[in-house]
């Protein structure tokens, strides 16, 4: 494709190459470094005038530094005159401060658009983002892609019993995410209200629907601390499934997630490499990840042709 540039932040470089490797590109060339005083320093290592630019960074690991070269990237290439600046950022960072739930209570993920847009972004693409009113933040087009052809193509291949199965959605705010799964797949659903005493603390869970003799699979768009989908998983054995499967766009898994996820009874719990997973697939035989790699790059191929990227991802066969 002429006239692209793709270039990878130090976040997670192993999903940049695959984008890269798929749309038959070779990564552009950047030297990202800190100076002693921790200040992060960008250098783009060739010409992006008049070039269709895109960057791949997610929001994990040292989420802020990451945020910041991305911002760095972003309008060092937008001053070398390039054409479009695309920033690609399979998880959108902040992405859970999305409203104000209390007094005094900042919107971080207004603000972080807000960056994005001063540092000199044309175009966002991102996946699954957590609340989906983030669109609205930007005064920029978004493409909020989602996981649910790639979670689909997993059920079918992966889960010999996906006709006798119930999608489960650990909280109410993802109701619509698994009714459409369910719908697709033409199976039952439920979901678990839950009450919090405080963040990322469930004190009850209430299932609503049935998964008696059925396999359950709990499908959310995030996981933290793994506390919810734990406690999510022992409701649902209670209430008499036969197996617990958990299905992730996004798999943070800080804290003390990953020995929540050993103790728990999870035949699998499977996640995009929006992040990257390797050090955690070491520690949790049960993680398994789908790649998105093909995904995000039709979208980029899609967005640098002028082609509708909402239709694509709205008409996915099965």
């Amino acid at each position: 494709m002429p006239n692209i540039k793709i270039f990878s932040g130090s976040s997670h470089q192993d999903l940049s190459q695959k984008i890269a490797d798929r749309l038959g590109l070779e990564l552009g060339k950047v030297v990202t470094k800190k100076f002693s005083n921790q200040e992060t320093c960008v250098e783009i290592g060739e010409s992006v005038r008049g070039e269709d630019v895109y960057i791949v960074q997610s929001g994990c690991g040292e989420i802020n530094d990451n945020l910041m070269e991305l911002l760095i990237m972003i309008n060092a290439c937008k001053i070398a005159s390039a054409s479009r600046v695309t920033a690609v950022i399979p998880c959108f960072p902040y992405a859970r401060q999305d409203k104000k739930d209390k007094s005094r209570a900042p919107i971080s993920a207004k603000l972080v658009a807000n960056m994005l847009s001063v540092a000199g972004a044309d175009h966002i693409i991102t996946m699954d983002l957590h609340a989906s009113q983030i669109q609205g933040f930007f005064d920029i087009p978004v493409d909020n892609l989602y996981a649910e052809p790639a979670v689909l193509k997993w059920i079918k291949e992966n889960i010999a019993e996906w006709k006798n199965c119930t999608i489960v959605s650990p909280d109410a705010g993802g109701a619509k995410r698994v009714t459409s799964i369910a719908d697709r797949l033409n199976v039952d659903f439920a979901l678990i209200h839950k009450e919090r005493k405080k963040a990322n603390e469930v004190d009850r869970m209430v299932l609503v629907g049935d998964v008696k003799d059925r396999v359950a699979i709990l499908v959310d768009d995030m996981a933290d601390t793994c506390g919810t989908i734990c406690h999510a998983a022992d409701k649902l054995v209670s209430a008499g499934a036969t197996k617990v499967y958990a299905i992730l766009t996004h798999g943070i898994f800080s804290g003390p997630a990953i020995s929540r996820i050993n103790n728990a009874c999870f035949e699998a719990v499977v996640v995009t490499n929006t992040i990257p997973q390797e050090d955690k697939m070491k520690h949790c035989p049960k993680i398994q990840v789908i790649d998105i790699s093909m995904i995000l790059a039709e979208a980029i191929r899609r967005t640098h042709n002028g082609e509708s990227v909402s239709y694509l991802f709205s008409h996915v066969p099965l």
